[in-house]
């Protein structure tokens, strides 16, 4: 037995006999007993091509809750249903989620019950449910239960040229509290809801335009008129469809909240106005003119309002009951009238049609009239044919405006219409019209052909014409950009199935704005090779704040983010008192908000205060008060002086034991009579929880010879507290835990790590069905995994080389409403779109979990570092401290990454950081980014030495290539003939021809360089790319390349990111042939090895490239 959700609620379960039917397809209705948890049930025939089961509930009720049983004792039940509602059991109206998904689960056997709770109640009087999957093993089989409670409704129907009028019982009435609410069903898609203004320029309107409500509100500025049309706030979509909205306004001084079924908005007025104060009367349904009774300012409302309150008085009740504060304009009746519009669904841009006959297609022409509504810029909504064929005549949307098209033998014609309701005559052939745009998708009602009404409820039952992939009595079309889901001030757009949003200009991007696409501090930017200069920083990255104005400082080791503020230059004052101090404001590059993430995402911060006097003093004062004081970013008062401490009034002086006169503890305090070097308070004010100073007031100037000068310096702040934050997890069953993360619509998590372990799971957070989790799930695969409701899904990216090599790598994955995305290190980054009516919410509930899980399984071993999870960097030194198992920080920021130093640069670990050994590489700049480059002239060269010798059988053979970045490249060749080929590529194609057809003749050094070359066209690429090909087999022994010993520093430095391997590579010691070879080839010119075949001889090669720079 299904039991109440809630004390009070009635159950309302349906009669099998009276208020369930279910309409065949040739539209006769049957009745089965489906009340639950009796026996039987409802199931259709399965010949119903649209099967649905719909309950009258007698009166309009709340519906608050429904459940669901298969067909009893039976294999027929359904597992998903959507539900629909309607006030006439005509006009439906989809029920959908907060996050628009409409399908409900319904049952996975014919005896469980499954209740959904509706997470927005609806009041209805015809409830319908429409089967979407059912058992494959069975048939659709249900028993339901609806719970909910009856009402009070007081309703007005508004014709469209009345409205009522409450008048007060005073000249006027001036509030600095309002509470409006009310539910509308508007049949126009403009019209006015209510009005009232003031003789002084106050005024409230709630306006329907174009299917959004307006409100219109202004307190006390009279330039600021209705007529300006300045839209306070626009709320809601899609209001003109017939069906019921609520409306609820909060204000309360200048905070307002406005909310229109589920969306709100909250907003301030402008100006210096706290109260509303409207002279005479509140109109409701329209704005009439004054002594014009039936005159209009602006177009009607037309449809029903119900329960309208008016800071608690029921307006409609008051009318009803015909009280003398309500003055009745027009026809306004106490009955909601219920127009019987027929509007249909084109579901599908591929397959949806509607065809109907046309009596005067045979004739001269045809008359088409309808009202249409899509989101679409782009398709087809009318073709028909005419006399003679292959004429026809075709209305499409294209690019957002409409085109018709008559189609004739010799002349085609195009014109644009730009009506939304279109009446146009032409004639059409009988044969097919092809359509190169996509079909129309959206709604239709409204539909006259030749002047006739179609009846679309004859289209639907079989009697007239032809349909596919259409939903009838309903337009089930939604708003996807209502609640705006692109942030940061993106704009969305969108279409029948999806929305997508433009971030130009909004210093964001992605599928939904959320990534910055700058850096977030000026470290940040120096550790991608940047140099000093002004940069936009994100300080919180993907969060709320925008990007701010700040000048990098890296000239000096550490790296200086400086925000300046409007007044740059020493200000004098003179005749300042306590009474009438000087006051100033400083307004910094950056708002309040950033400058707060700034200073607190910054290891240390400063600030310095000049303060020059003649007979000004600071706090030398009988009572102790201060006469000059500066406030802190909070706009709290504090006393203390450059370079002391907080709470402390007194000067830097005082601490360093240095002040002109040791009876104050300023040197302003002295109160001299003169200028000198030490009559100056300065110092650095560094205590960061008060940067930066906001203001700074002075008090005491007003004397005969009293003068200050003051210069409060820019705010400067440098190191970023989570690049180098890291944990260490040594034990598996160990674990970091955070508040719960906020990650309903969108989240991004990044970190670095390094291991050994083959897994472990660096991130999880889990709800009660949902969850989210990052792990390293094999020894090369990182994954991402999360459910919001959808089922799991899964991304993975694979690395073609171990990840748990002990160095560091960087991971971020990201979930929107649109997509999730996987990056690892430089590997391609992964996608998966989000499905079109998915759930779009993720509902988490546990505490965050770093390095662990709750089931304390499969933890990681290793660091992680640079945790940030939606642009906040988090703490992960702080929390490993009083975490067992965890260690704060990590040992060797280096550990071989090739990320942190480019260009073979070697990574060499300081105690809280790095830096970059340059020896090795031919860049400079911190991270060796930045290209060494001289200029040279004509007579300019550039010497390179290589020497090697060498010992094989294999020709051809490539002995040798050295290349840079550019292509070019030096090749040392063994050809087929035993000739040795040197290759220097530049910018034309050079080579270099040496005999070696006497070896042991072939002794000393061979100085390419000083030989004759000549060019050789293509040939040369050929052999190069050939001996590539073969490779090298036998010995290679002393090889240098300038002052570079590359083989040495393979076999001697494995492992190192200056040297890569690839195949077996042998230390052995045949090179000590090559030493007795040259030993006795000097020797004895005509001795000769004995015991080896010639090209097995070792020689010595010695190259010299000369390069004209």
């Amino acid at each position: 037995m299904v039991r109440s959700p809630g004390v009070g609620w009635t159950i309302l379960s349906v009669i099998a006999s009276m208020q369930v039917k279910e309409l065949m397809f040739n539209g006769s209705p049957l009745h089965f007993p489906a009340r639950l948890p009796g026996a039987g049930g409802w199931s259709p025939m399965v010949t119903d091509q649209e099967p649905w089961l719909q309950v009258d509930l007698r009166e309009q009720l709340e519906v608050t809750a429904v459940a669901t049983q298969g067909r009893y004792d039976s294999w027929d039940w359904v597992s998903s249903y959507l539900l629909l509602y309607s006030d006439t059991g005509r006009a439906w109206k989809q029920y959908r989620h907060e996050d628009g998904v409409g399908r409900f689960v319904g049952n996975v056997n014919s005896e469980a019950v499954v209740q959904n709770k509706l997470s927005h109640p609806v009041r209805t009087r015809f409830l319908r449910f429409v089967p979407l999957d059912w058992n494959p093993s069975g048939w659709m089989g249900l028993r339901v239960e609806v719970y909910g409670c009856s009402y009070k409704s007081f309703v007005a129907d508004f014709d469209g040229r009345s409205s009522l009028l409450y008048r007060f019982n005073q000249k006027s009435m001036s509030t600095v509290k309002d509470v409006i609410s009310l539910r509308f069903k508007s049949h126009q898609a403009e019209g006015v809801l209510l009005h009232g203004e003031g003789q002084r320029g106050d005024y409230i309107t709630l306006e329907l335009h174009r299917g959004r409500l307006d409100l219109y509100l202004n307190l006390d500025d009279s330039r600021l008129r209705f007529s300006s049309g300045r839209v306070a706030v626009t709320v809601g979509s899609l209001l003109d469809d017939q069906h019921w909205h609520s409306v609820h306004m909060e204000r309360f001084n200048k905070q307002v909240n406005l909310t229109v079924d589920s969306h709100t908005q909250h907003f301030q007025t402008k100006g210096e106005g706290h109260s509303l104060e409207v002279d005479y009367e509140l109109s409701f349904g329209g704005i009439p003119l004054p002594g014009k009774p039936g005159t209009f300012l602006r177009k009607n409302f037309h449809g029903c309002m119900e329960n309208l309150y008016y800071n608690g008085i029921n307006i409609i009740d008051l009318a009803k009951r015909r009280k003398p504060q309500i003055h009745s304009v027009g026809n306004v009746t106490f009955s909601c009238s219920q127009p019987q519009l027929v509007a249909c669904t084109f579901l599908s841009s591929s397959s949806s049609f509607l065809s109907l006959p046309s009596a005067a297609a045979a004739a001269r022409g045809v008359s088409v009239r309808f009202q249409f509504r899509t989101w679409n810029p782009d398709g087809l909504l009318l073709s028909a044919p005419l006399n003679p064929e292959p004429q026809r005549l075709e209305l499409r949307i294209s690019g957002g405006q409409l085109h018709l098209t008559l189609h004739i033998l010799l002349v085609q014609y195009n014109v644009r219409v730009l009506h939304r309701v279109l009446s146009f005559r032409a004639g059409c052939p009988a044969a097919d019209c092809q359509a190169a745009a996509p079909s129309f998708q959206g709604c239709m009602r409204l539909v006259l052909v030749n002047g006739q009404p179609t009846n679309l409820s004859h289209v639907q039952q079989g009697l007239l014409g032809n349909y596919n992939a259409l939903h009838f009595d309903t337009c089930n079309m939604r708003d996807r950009c209502l609640p705006n889901l692109c942030e940061h001030g993106g704009r969305c757009s969108q279409t029948w199935s999806s929305f997508a949003c433009d971030c130009a200009g909004t210093g964001y991007s992605g599928a939904t704005c959320h990534n910055s696409i700058y850096e977030s501090s000026c470290e940040a930017y120096k550790l991608i090779g940047s140099s000093s200069g002004f940069y936009s920083i994100d300080p919180d990255g993907s969060g709320p704040l925008g990007p701010a104005q700040v000048y990098c400082n890296m000239t000096e080791e550490k790296v200086w983010t400086v925000v300046s503020h409007n007044i740059t230059a020493p200000v004098t004052v003179l005749g300042s008192s306590p009474l009438k101090p000087h006051v100033a404001t400083f307004n910094y590059s950056a708002s309040a908000e950033q400058l707060r993430a700034i200073v607190s995402g910054s290891e240390q911060c400063q600030q310095e205060v000049v303060y020059g006097c003649r007979k000004s003093r600071l706090f030398n004062t009988k009572d102790g008060s201060p006469l000059s004081w500066w406030l802190d970013r909070d706009g709290e008062r504090r006393s203390y002086w450059g370079g002391f401490l907080p709470g402390v009034q007194q000067c830097s002086c005082s601490l360093e034991e240095n002040c002109a006169d040791m009876n104050y503890f300023c040197n302003c305090d002295a109160d001299a009579d003169a200028w000198c070097v030490t009559a100056n308070d300065t110092g650095i004010l560094s205590y960061k929880d008060h940067l930066p100073v906001s203001q700074i007031v002075i008090g005491d100037t007003n004397r005969t010879g009293s003068r200050a000068v003051y210069h409060i310096g820019p705010l400067r702040c440098y190191g970023d507290k989570s690049i180098w934050n890291a944990a260490s997890f040594y034990q598996e069953s160990s674990y970091l835990y955070f508040p719960t993360l906020q990650a309903e619509l969108s989240s991004d998590v990044s970190f670095y790590f390094k291991t050994s372990a083959p897994s472990g799971v660096f991130l999880e957070n889990l709800g009660l069905k949902d969850f989210i989790r990052v792990e390293l799930s094999s020894p090369s695969v990182v994954t991402f995994s999360f459910d919001v409701g959808n089922g799991p899904a899964l991304l993975s990216v694979k690395s073609h080389l171990p990840l748990n090599d002990r160095q560091w790598h960087y991971v971020r994955a990201e979930r929107n409403v649109r997509e999730a995305s996987l990056q690892v290190d430089q590997l391609p980054l992964r996608f998966l779109e989000a499905p079109a009516d998915g759930h779009l919410r993720l509902r988490l509930s546990s505490q965050l979990f770093i390095g662990g899980t709750a089931s304390q399984q499969r933890g990681f071993l290793g660091c992680i570092r640079t945790l940030t999870v939606n642009g906040v960097g988090f703490d992960l030194e702080e929390r490993a401290r009083m975490t067992p198992g965890v260690s704060s920080g990590c040992p060797g920021y280096c550990s071989g990454s090739s990320s942190l130093c480019h260009n073979r640069g070697r990574c060499v670990e300081k105690s809280n950081g790095f830096i970059c050994d340059c020896s090795q590489s031919a860049y400079g700049g911190d991270h060796l980014s930045q290209a060494t480059s001289v200029s040279a002239e004509s007579s300019s060269r550039a010497r390179e030495d290589v020497a090697f010798s060498f010992v094989t059988a294999q020709r051809p053979a490539m002995l040798l290539t050295v290349g840079t970045f550019s292509r070019q490249y030096i090749a040392v060749v063994l050809a087929k003939n035993g000739t040795a080929l040197t290759r220097r590529l530049h910018r034309e194609l050079v080579a270099f021809r040496h005999s070696y057809s006497d070896f042991i003749g072939l002794h000393g050094g061979v100085a390419v360089g000083a030989v004759a070359s000549q060019r050789e066209g293509e040939n040369l690429d050929e052999e190069v790319t050939q001996a590539a090909s073969k490779g090298f087999v036998g010995c290679l022994s002393s090889v240098q390349f300038n002052h570079v010993a590359p083989l040495k520093a393979a076999l001697t430095n494995r492992g190192s990111s200056l040297v890569t391997i690839r195949g077996p590579l042998v230390q052995s010691n045949c090179g000590a042939l090559a030493e007795s070879t040259s030993h006795t080839l000097q020797g004895t010119k005509s001795a000769r090895p004995t015991g080896l075949h010639p090209l097995l001889r070792f020689h010595c090669c010695y190259v010299h490239v000369n390069t004209l720079l």
